[in-house]
């Protein structure tokens, strides 16, 4: 197991939750597909983290998303109650501790809002991101959503 820092806080959360982490190493696991068949699941059950800036407020906002959905910039932005733009490498890693590509939903440095593909919850199992882009943990959809504080909504396209 990697000695990841972003990995170990993401263990740490998990397991201050009472949770008692499976966590994967993926090796190539480039996309939603290529983790789903590391993992052995169908592809909506990867989480995506897809991370945005509020255009007004600046902020990062989190939106777990169904490895196979795409985000709807506009049904984003609606939820989000503002303008949304991409958020460079700089802003994730100062918001969440995590580098693009490893973002996980949990673990973060700083609290930051959170938007649930309500896909997710049609699963008993999803995997998410575990802080690096090759590893990956296998949780309950609503767990995920309650330890990432994220509300369901309808964002995609």
């Amino acid at each position: 197991m990697s000695k990841s820092k972003s990995l170990k806080r993401v263990r740490t959360a998990l397991e201050n939750a009472g949770l008692s982490p499976d966590i994967r190493e993926t090796r190539l696991a480039r996309t939603a597909a290529d983790a789903a068949q590391a993992v052995g699941c169908e592809l909506d059950q990867i989480v995506k983290s897809i991370v945005f800036r509020g255009t007004e407020s600046g902020a990062a906002i989190l939106f777990l998303t169904a490895g196979g959905n795409r985000v709807d910039a506009a049904k984003a932005a609606a939820v989000a109650g503002e303008p949304l733009g991409k958020a460079d490498a700089a802003l994730v890693r100062a918001q969440t501790g995590f580098a693009i590509g490893g973002v996980a939903p949990v673990g973060h440095l700083n609290p930051i809002r959170a938007f649930a593909d309500p896909r997710l919850s049609a699963f008993g199992e999803v995997w998410a991101a575990a802080g690096t882009p090759h590893h990956v943990f296998a949780i309950a959809p609503d767990r995920l959503v309650a330890l990432a504080s994220a509300e369901p909504a309808d964002f995609t396209a």
